[in-house]
C-alpha cells in the first residue's frame, strides 16, 4: 500500500521507546536536528538512567523545549495506550527490549514480555488510535541465527535465543497488522552496530572499556566467551539514520541494515588492544560462563535493498569503529585518547558533539 505525502504540522512529532539507551540517543539527536518534537518512554528507576540524552535534555518549562520524556513500561498496555493518544505522534520508533542475548536465557519469560508482546501492545494502541502514526519496529540480525550468511530479507529466520526468537514474534506482527489494518509498519533488520554509547556489558563496549581500565592500571584481565563468533559490526549513530529514512518511505516495507563485513570477537580484541599498544594476549580470559547455550556463529548482512531503496549506505569501517570507541573509553577513564577516534568522525562528516 502506498501512502501519500504526509501533510503533518510545521514541527512532526515523534515518539521514542528505548529513548535512553544507544540508539534512542543518537535518534533524538537526529531528530530534534531535524526540527521534531519528540517524546520519549522511560521507566521509573530509584536511581538516575537517562546519562546518554542528559547532555541534550532542557526543562520542559523553559520556553521551546522539544524534547518530553514520560514514565511508563512495555509491559502495561493501558499506559501505552493513553501515551500514544494524548502524544498523537506522526512517527513511533520502538527501540524498547530486553536486548541482551546472553541474559534472556536467563530471563526468558520476561524477553518474551517485553522484548516480544510488548511491540503487540503497541501496534494494538496505534490500531484503536486510528492507525495514523507510522511504526518502526527494530527487528535484529539475531532472528537469522543459524541461517547461512549472506543474510537479507528473503533469508528464513532461524533464531538461537529467547531474545531472538522474540524479535521474530516482533517482526511478524509489524507485518500482520500492516498487512491486516493497513498499518505503515515497517521492520529495521538492523545488525549489529556500536558506539561509545553502547551499554557497557555488551561484549564490544566490555572490550574497549577494558582496554582503558587496564591502560590506566585499574583492570588486569578481561574475561570473554566465545572468541570465534562473527558478527558485521557497524556504528549506530549511521545506523539510526537509516531508521528515520525507513519512515519516509512511501510504504510499509521491511529492511536489512548492515555493512556487508564480517568480523571475530577474537579481531575486535586484537584491534582494540593493538590500537592502545597493548598485547590482549596477556589480558584476555575465557570464562565459560560467556558461552551462549546455544551460539550464533556467522552474521553477515546484505543491506542492498536498503542502499538501493533508501540510498543508505556506512560509511565507518570495522577498524574505524574499534578506534572512536576506544579513544571514547580512554577520554572517559581520564586518559589521553590516541587520537584517531575524533579525527575519523571529522573526515566522515559526523558532527556528533562534545558526547560521542
Amino acid at each position: 500500500m502506498l501512502f501519500p505525502a504526509r501533510k503533518m504540522q510545521t514541527m512532526p512529532k515523534a515518539l521514542l521507546t528505548g529513548i535512553t539507551g544507544q540508539d534512542g540517543s543518537y535518534l533524538v539527536e537526529l531528530l530534534l536536528s531535524k526540527g521534531y518534537e519528540v517524546h520519549g518512554l522511560i521507566r521509573r528507576a530509584s536511581t538516575f538512567n537517562t546519562g546518554r540524552i542528559g547532555h541534550i535534555y532542557v526543562d520542559p518549562h523553559v520556553p521551546g523545549a522539544k524534547m518530553f520524556l514520560h514514565y511508563g513500561d512495555l509491559t502495561d498496555a493501558g499506559q501505552l495506550t493513553n501515551l500514544i493518544y494524548n502524544v498523537q505522534p506522526d512517527e513511533i520508533y520502538h527501540l524498547g527490549a530486553q536486548s541482551h542475548v546472553r541474559v534472556s536465557f536467563d530471563i526468558p519469560e520476561y524477553t518474551g514480555d517485553v522484548t516480544g508482546l510488548g511491540t503487540t501492545r503497541i501496534l494494538e494502541s496505534v490500531r484503536r488510535a486510528g492507525g495514523k502514526a507510522r511504526f518502526y519496529q527494530a527487528s535484529s540480525s539475531e532472528m537469522f541465527g543459524a541461517s547461512s550468511p549472506p543474510q537479507n530479507e528473503s533469508t528464513p529466520f532461524y533464531p538461537r535465543s529467547p531474545y531472538g526468537a522474540a524479535k521474530v514474534y516482533s517482526y511478524w506482527m509489524a507485518v500482520n497488522y500492516r498487512e491486516a489494518y493497513k498499518l505503515f509498519a515497517s521492520n529495521g533488520i538492523l545488525f549489529n552496530h556500536e558506539s561509545p554509547r553502547r551499554g557497557e556489558t555488551f561484549v564490544t563496549r566490555k572490550i574497549t572499556r577494558a582496554v582503558a581500565a587496564i591502560k590506566a592500571g585499574k583492570q588486569q584481565d578481561l574475561y570473554l566467551g566465545n572468541l570465534e563468533a562473527r558478527r558485521d559490526w557497524g556504528f549506530a549513530y549511521e545506523y539510526v539514520r537509516a531508521m528515520w529514512a525507513i519512515l519516509q518511505h512511501d510504504r510499509g516495507d521491511d529492511f536489512v541494515v548492515a555493512t556487508g563485513q564480517t568480523n571475530s570477537v577474537r579481531e575486535f580484541v586484537a584491534e582494540a588492544f593493538g590500537y592502545a599498544g597493548l598485547d590482549w594476549q596477556r589480558h584476555v580470559k575465557i570464562d565459560p560462563k560467556y558461552f551462549r547455550p546455544t551460539e550464533v556463529e556467522n552474521l553477515i548482512g546484505d543491506s542492498s535493498k536498503a542502499r538501493r531503496v533508501l540510498g543508505w549506505e556506512p560509511k565507518v569501517t570495522f577498524p574505524e569503529l574499534v578506534r572512536i570507541m576506544v579513544d571514547a573509553d580512554m577520554e572517559e577513564a581520564g586518559l589521553s585518547p590516541v587520537g584517531e577516534g575524533r579525527r575519523i568522525l571529522a573526515a566522515k562528516g559526523f558532527s556528533i558533539g562534545s558526547r560521542l
